[in-house]
């Protein structure tokens, strides 16, 4: 790789790592995950996947197509506005409701398993943001890119795999602290307070 095209992948790389790490539904369930060690793999690969699917459609010029049609976004926001206040509902319930017990670390149940691969999904396709993020923002600054646009989105797509997979198995050595009930109540507070906001916000178009 010459001097151009690694300055590019580094531009890319920063790039996407500065948009993927802002606070989000889609980090906040990775770290959940990660904590409970419950198909940490499976949620890490369908995360960094889908960034690398949609990074990729916006360097081929998606986003610029998909732009002429607002309000298939605005639907997809609704949507995924509705998903993140009754997931957000739920911790919600957690925390109110708590178990009484803090993280144990158990073999994954399949149900479970199950469970959070199609919960990722939701939060990834169904959240508007990812698709302004990766299809219409990288996008448009890999277009600029020229001949090394591909490059750009290839550093971006690294970007993502480098920080879903530090947050998913990262999120392991939180282990211990939340072996407490309260602050594993203090984390499922978080996530209840970042998908509301992050829901009520979607539905009224922010």
């Amino acid at each position: 790789m010459n001097h151009t095209a690694l300055t590019a992948a580094v531009a890319g790389f920063g790039t996407g790592l500065s948009l993927i790490v802002a606070i989000g539904a889609q980090n906040a369930f990775v770290l959940r995950q990660g904590v409970r060690r419950d198909a940490v793999l499976a949620v890490v690969g369908i995360c960094a996947l889908s960034d690398a699917v949609l990074i990729a459609l916006g360097v081929g010029g998606v986003g610029a197509v998909v732009a002429a049609w607002p309000g298939a976004v605005r639907a997809v926001g609704i949507v995924g506005g509705v998903f993140l206040l009754c997931y957000g509902a739920l911790a919600a319930r957690r925390v109110v409701r708590p178990t009484g017990t803090g993280l144990t670390v158990t073999g994954e149940a399949a149900g479970s398993r199950r469970r959070a691969v199609l919960t990722c999904l939701a939060m990834t396709w169904l959240n508007p943001h990812v698709y302004l993020d990766t299809v219409f923002l990288l996008g448009s600054l890999a277009a600029d890119q020229g001949r090394l646009r591909w490059t750009f989105g290839l550093g971006a797509a690294l970007a993502s795999l480098c920080w879903f997979t530090a947050l998913g198995f990262g999120a392991r050595l939180l282990s211990r602290p939340l072996a407490r009930p309260g602050a594993w109540r203090l984390l499922d507070g978080l996530v209840a307070l970042t998908m509301l906001v992050l829901g009520v916000s979607l539905l009224l178009g922010g």
